[in-house]
Protein backbone atom coordinates (compact mmCIF):
# COMPACT_ATOMS: atom_id res chain seq x y z
CA UNK A 1 0.00 0.00 0.00
CA UNK A 2 1.51 3.56 -0.87
CA UNK A 3 0.27 6.95 0.77
CA UNK A 4 1.09 10.19 0.29
CA UNK A 5 1.63 11.39 3.82
CA UNK A 6 1.78 15.70 3.67
CA UNK A 7 3.19 17.40 6.54
CA UNK A 8 2.82 20.75 7.86
CA UNK A 9 4.56 23.51 9.60
CA UNK A 10 6.49 22.93 12.70
CA UNK A 11 5.87 18.93 12.29
CA UNK A 12 8.40 18.62 9.26
CA UNK A 13 10.75 19.28 11.68
CA UNK A 14 10.39 15.82 13.47
CA UNK A 15 11.33 14.38 10.31
CA UNK A 16 14.94 13.27 10.06
CA UNK A 17 16.89 14.27 6.87
CA UNK A 18 14.29 16.39 5.83
CA UNK A 19 14.73 19.17 3.80
CA UNK A 20 12.45 21.86 4.59
CA UNK A 21 12.06 24.47 2.20
CA UNK A 22 9.89 27.53 3.24
CA UNK A 23 6.06 27.22 3.77
CA UNK A 24 5.95 24.13 1.21
CA UNK A 25 4.35 20.71 3.25
CA UNK A 26 7.08 17.90 3.39
CA UNK A 27 5.90 15.27 0.86
CA UNK A 28 6.49 12.21 2.34
CA UNK A 29 5.62 8.31 0.51
CA UNK A 30 5.20 5.60 2.40
CA UNK A 31 5.07 1.92 1.16
CA UNK A 32 3.85 -0.19 3.74
CA UNK A 33 1.28 -2.61 4.76
CA UNK A 34 1.56 -2.37 8.05
CA UNK A 35 -0.04 1.34 8.08
CA UNK A 36 -3.61 1.15 8.72
CA UNK A 37 -4.84 4.43 10.73
CA UNK A 38 -3.72 7.72 10.86
CA UNK A 39 -2.46 6.78 14.40
CA UNK A 40 0.01 4.96 12.65
CA UNK A 41 1.87 7.30 10.44
CA UNK A 42 1.97 9.27 13.77
CA UNK A 43 3.78 6.44 15.38
CA UNK A 44 5.66 5.73 12.52
CA UNK A 45 7.32 9.07 13.04
CA UNK A 46 7.38 9.56 16.37
CA UNK A 47 5.15 12.46 16.52
CA UNK A 48 2.35 12.64 19.60
CA UNK A 49 -0.99 12.98 18.84
CA UNK A 50 -0.98 16.58 21.69
CA UNK A 51 1.42 17.69 18.69
CA UNK A 52 -1.49 17.74 16.21
CA UNK A 53 -4.90 20.15 15.38
CA UNK A 54 -5.88 18.78 12.22
CA UNK A 55 -6.02 15.26 10.39
CA UNK A 56 -6.91 15.15 6.77
CA UNK A 57 -7.73 12.34 4.35
CA UNK A 58 -8.33 13.11 0.94
CA UNK A 59 -9.34 16.67 1.97
CA UNK A 60 -11.65 15.16 4.52
CA UNK A 61 -11.43 16.18 8.17
CA UNK A 62 -10.95 12.73 10.06
CA UNK A 63 -9.65 11.52 13.24
CA UNK A 64 -6.99 9.40 14.45
CA UNK A 65 -9.00 6.07 13.78
CA UNK A 66 -9.47 7.01 10.07
CA UNK A 67 -8.72 3.68 8.30
CA UNK A 68 -6.51 4.58 5.42
CA UNK A 69 -6.20 2.61 1.90
CA UNK A 70 -3.94 2.44 -1.23
CA UNK A 71 -3.43 5.95 -2.96
CA UNK A 72 -4.42 7.91 0.35
CA UNK A 73 -3.05 11.72 1.00
CA UNK A 74 -3.36 12.22 4.55
CA UNK A 75 -2.36 16.24 5.71
CA UNK A 76 -1.17 16.28 8.99
CA UNK A 77 -1.39 20.27 10.83
CA UNK A 78 0.58 21.25 13.86
CA UNK A 79 -1.47 22.91 16.51
CA UNK A 80 0.50 26.38 16.07
CA UNK A 81 -1.68 25.50 12.93
CA UNK A 82 -5.03 25.07 13.97
CA UNK A 83 -8.12 26.08 12.39
CA UNK A 84 -11.53 26.62 13.30
CA UNK A 85 -12.54 23.34 11.93
CA UNK A 86 -13.59 21.40 14.87
CA UNK A 87 -16.29 23.36 15.11
CA UNK A 88 -17.97 23.59 11.91
CA UNK A 89 -16.39 19.68 10.19
CA UNK A 90 -17.63 16.47 11.69
CA UNK A 91 -14.49 14.41 12.04
CA UNK A 92 -14.41 11.20 10.10
CA UNK A 93 -13.64 8.28 12.34
CA UNK A 94 -13.82 4.50 11.87
CA UNK A 95 -13.02 3.33 14.85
Amino acid sequence: MTILVKIFGDLRKKIEGSKISGSLPLNLHIESDEIETIADVLNKYAIEKEETSHLFVNGSYSGFNKKLKDGDRVGLFPKNMSLLYKWYFTRNEDG
